[in-house]
């Protein structure tokens, strides 16, 4: 495959954001080895211009424009990249580059009329200059910081700006021969090797321009360098486009799913559904990414908990009906009667009017009994211990689910004395802190653990459907309400009272279960969506790794006898995994042979859960880790490639 793929395939391979990173380091790798031009295209000769840079920081020197540099030791082999050797000279950045420290404290800057460079990706704005010209701009602190040595972008800046105390600018001494926006993408795709392995300290890791001097970089000619310039900007045209695209389809999105979920006063019912069928017919248009089919499972849980997604049926017995036995219970219990029902009027919910059957009413009003977990007086730290009867606190709330830590739990003993605060199968424990309308359901599982002190717990009729109820507390108006009346600045804090008071709409017993059977219906295609979107994704990360490959005379070979994924059979696919659906529950891997053929077609995507699901085992651990460890004694496994691939040139490559 020859460099042409890329190009009659750019379409596909450059149409996700993610992937134009690759592309510049395949400029910068292309030029390097002499790829993007022809030798009779080359303006300077490399010696030439080491000569002529030399001799130009001599001048500087003695005009007094730069201090006399230091001799920097020679560049030893392993400090290059081994494709590079035979095709490029490296001489060190402090030979070829003046570096000086940004000279402005960003936190004390007054905004201006010139660009402030700092380590975010936005610029800031400064009311002076610190230098005036085009440099590659390099931080000096660790991204992340607490001991981790991370940086997330460098910057390239010309004209006058000013630059963070935290920062340092790189310029040329020689702009004619050096290019500082070569400079910038060269050591932007090398930057992990280059400069994040350089930085040092324990706590506060910083990089310093000592090392920033002796980072090797390639010497190539100026025509080179300005075809690596024109070829960048091109790529800046398309990021830019992109991110145009993506605002405007974020805005469709927006404006199609606020006509869905807050419709206006006026609107007809036969207006909501033509809105309904515009979204679902652009669907594949409008849900391109994670967080727009994030947003999508919120627009179904909001139109659920309001009547939208399921029909009435006349046989329901009316909600109304259903409220008086959950007071007859309540009052059958010795419970505090119920609240008046309250009017239509005071509810605030985004629906103009109810389906026929249900009533408005508050949280106290279905709720059976309200309890909160005990207070900090009742339980201590010192309480807990490792392995006894958890607790459960909002943390431990996970989509609906109780995932306990079994380090937040109490001895037998501790736990009598707690004997009020147990919860019971069908309870719902709801967050009295933290993130509101967080809340899961108790099952038999979690039957006789005990109410952290962050939570209350709800017990309600049994005609109540608990699943609905996380629906409602799921719901953005539900939630915009808690938000409201909630306390606390530090932390949001719910009280008992809050609770009570949460207006909702109530639908009849059987068609909460019809409401809950449609949102999980749809919600599994939401799963599917999701995943056809992370497949198209890896494809096209796959795609442009294998063109790549192809374009830069690579090729992956499997070892031995074991099968991998080449470009072409990647290419020849039409883009499909065809693969990805070998092996699933009705055909699960029986072998480490099979196990093998799925960490190939996931490639560089074997996460447990995807492999999981792939081979079939999902439901299966302890097959999966036998399968893993028979591969593992096999020593044949050598995810996330798979196929335990090796890198081998082409015998006829240069």
């Amino acid at each position: 495959m020859s460099s042409q793929a890329l190009l009659k395939r750019f379409d596909i391979v450059a149409d996700q954001s993610a992937n134009i990173p690759s592309i510049r380091r395949l400029v910068v790798d292309l030029a390097v080895r002499g790829k993007l031009l022809g030798i009779e295209e080359l303006d300077v000769d490399v010696q030439e211009m080491l000569r002529r840079i030399s001799s130009r920081t001599d001048e500087l020197a003695l005009s007094g424009a730069i201090k006399k540099l230091k001799p920097l030791s020679k560049i030893d082999n392993d400090e290059v990249p081994a494709a590079y050797l035979a095709h490029c000279t490296f001489a060190r950045l402090g030979n070829i580059a003046n570096l000086q420290k940004g000279l402005t404290g960003i936190q004390s800057s007054m905004s201006g009329e010139f660009p402030l460079v700092v380590t975010a990706a936005e610029r800031g704005t400064c009311d002076h200059f610190d230098f005036d010209g085009a440099a590659a701009i390099i931080p000096l602190v660790s991204s992340t910081g607490h001991g981790n040595a991370s940086i997330n972008r460098l910057h390239y800046q010309d004209g006058k700006f000013a630059l963070g105390t935290i920062l340092c600018a790189v310029f040329p001494f020689d702009e004619q021969l050096v290019s500082a926006r070569f400079l910038y993408e060269y050591l932007t795709a090398f930057k992990e090797e280059l400069l994040v392995s350089k930085m040092i300290g324990t706590a506060n890791v910083t990089l310093t321009l000592a090392k920033i001097a002796e980072v090797p970089v390639p010497i190539i000619a100026p025509a080179v360098q300005r075809r690596v310039d024109e070829l960048m900007a091109l790529c800046d045209q398309l990021e830019a486009a992109q991110q145009e695209r993506e605002r405007r389809r974020d805005r469709l999105a927006g404006a199609s799913l606020q006509r869905l979920n807050q419709p206006a006063a006026d609107t007809t019912p036969e207006a909501q559904r033509d809105h309904a069928r515009f979204h679902l017919q652009n669907l594949p248009r409008l849900t391109t990414r994670p967080e727009h089919i994030k947003a999508l499972r919120q627009l179904l849980v909001n139109l659920a908990v309001v009547g939208k997604l399921a029909q009435p049926e006349p046989n329901d017995e009316p909600a109304k009906v259903l409220l008086k036995k959950v007071w007859a219970e309540k009052k059958n219990r010795g419970l505090l009667k119920p609240v008046k029902e309250r009017r239509e009027g005071n509810i605030d919910l985004t629906v103009n009017s109810l389906p026929a059957g249900w009533v408005w009413t508050t949280f106290e009003s279905f709720a059976t009994e309200i309890a909160t977990g005990p207070f900090g007086s009742a339980l201590h730290q010192s309480d807990y211990i490792d392995g006894g009867i958890p607790l459960v606190n909002p943390s431990h709330m996970i989509d609906g689910r109780i995932v306990a830590n079994p380090k937040i739990s109490v001895t037998d003993e501790t736990a009598k004395g707690l004997a009020s605060y147990r919860m019971k199968s069908g309870d719902v424990v709801v967050a009295r802190r933290g993130e509101v309308g967080r809340a899961a359901i108790v099952t038999d599982a979690e039957a006789g653990w005990l109410c952290g002190t962050g939570s209350f717990f709800v017990s309600f009729h049994d005609e109540i459907d608990r699943q609905f109820v996380i629906l409602l507390l799921r719901s953005d108006a539900v939630r915009r309400y808690l938000a409201g009346e909630a306390v606390g600045t530090t932390m949001v804090n719910l009280n008992h009272g809050i609770l009570k008071r949460i207006p909702l709409a109530l639908p009849p017993a059987g068609e909460q279960h019809r409401i809950v059977a449609k949102v999980d219906e749809l919600m599994a295609l939401c799963d599917q969506l999701e995943s056809q979107l992370t497949i198209s994704q890896i494809d096209s990360h796959r795609l442009l790794g294998a063109v790549l490959d192809g374009a830069l005379g690579i090729v992956r070979v499997p070892m031995d006898s074991e099968v991998g994924i080449s470009p072409s059979s990647i290419l020849d696919s039409d883009l499909q995994m065809e693969k990805a659906s070998r092996f699933m529950t009705t055909n699960p891997a029986m072998n480490v042979d099979q196990f093998m053929e799925c960490i190939d077609d996931l490639g560089g995507s074997a996460l447990p859960d995807r492999l999981l699901k792939q081979t079939g085992l999902g439901g299966d651990v302890e097959a999966f880790y036998d399968l893993l460890r028979a591969a593992r004694d096999s020593g044949k496994v050598t995810a996330p490639l798979g196929g335990g691939e090796i890198v081998r040139r082409h015998s006829n490559a240069d």
